[in-house]
């Protein structure tokens, strides 16, 4: 195992989770994020060939994933010239516990014609706020921030439009940095962005979709909250994903009313100090 943090190691196709990798929901569980990141790597890996790329990710959280040593199955849906579908599952002791899906396509011209956007550029963390997070390794925004950003999740435990601005770790120890592995990680968290509000974040999700209209520049990303609705414990919430060139992607989540363990931005923020005492990066799923 190398000195650089990462959520997995991995032998012989069998992926053992790491501590980076732990959830603040549950003991012994592990967070959205790496579960996200293992999936997006094995169709990353194995489908884009020939021109392909991948256009959407959806993930099923239908359960809390253990924190045990897991493999990924997966087998290609459908094969034609432009669109690629592949079906994805995550097995602990093989039983299914995490199922997703991809969506493939393959690169084109663009039609002709205007098609109206949003005009609306999304903010990016000054030079002097990325240079807080080397350690922390993201930052926390809000609208109803003085300065917009910052790396105390409790100076954002507001009503106002929620932003985040991440720094991933790679998904398995010993292998490169990945912009799809880290949007697929960045973009499990619009539960966050959308479902955080003055009380910290009441809902857990179980799923998670991400579209994209192409691949991050880097993988420096940001996420910021498009919209959330909910009622009677059920939320839907949709937000962006975007880098120093604009947006990129859009995310969507549905998520279960989880009031009895609430996460407050205190206890993150705790978490956070204790990590960077001990000389260790606060990862993205650390800090959630």
């Amino acid at each position: 195992m190398s000195n650089s943090p990462a959520y997995f190691t991995q032998v012989d196709g069998v992926f053992r989770p790491t501590p980076f990798s732990m959830s603040l929901w549950a003991p012994n569980t592990l967070s959205g994020p790496p579960v996200c990141g293992l999936l997006a790597r094995e169709v990353e890996r194995r489908y884009c060939t020939g021109g392909f790329v991948p256009a959407r990710l959806t993930v099923d959280l239908h359960r809390a994933v253990p924190a045990v040593p897991l493999t990924v199955v997966s087998e290609v849906i459908r094969d034609g010239k432009r669109v690629r579908a592949v079906s994805l599952e995550l097995r602990a002791e093989d039983a299914v516990v995490v199922r997703g899906s991809a969506l493939l396509l393959a690169r084109s011209n663009q039609p002709p014609g205007e098609v109206w956007r949003p005009d609306r550029d999304r903010p990016l963390p000054p030079a002097s706020a990325l240079a807080r997070i080397d350690e922390a390794m993201h930052l926390f925004g809000s609208d109803g921030h003085a300065e917009g950003w910052s790396p105390k999740m409790t100076e954002h435990q507001n009503d106002t439009r929620k932003r985040k601005w991440v720094r991933n770790i790679p998904v398995v120890d010993g292998e490169p940095a990945s912009p799809f592995c880290f949007a697929a990680m960045t973009g499990e968290q619009t539960s966050l962005v959308t479902n955080w509000g003055t009380e910290g974040i009441g809902f857990i999700n179980t799923d998670v979709s991400i579209t994209f209209s192409r691949m991050p520049i880097g993988v420096d990303m940001g996420i910021e909250a498009e919209s959330h609705l909910s009622d009677d414990g059920i939320a839907a919430g949709a937000a962006v994903l975007y880098d120093e060139q604009g947006a990129f992607g859009i995310c969507t989540t549905t998520a279960l009313a989880n009031e009895r363990h609430q996460i407050r931005g205190a206890v993150i923020d705790e978490l956070a100090d204790t990590i960077l005492a001990a000389g260790q990066p606060v990862t993205p799923d650390r800090a959630r």
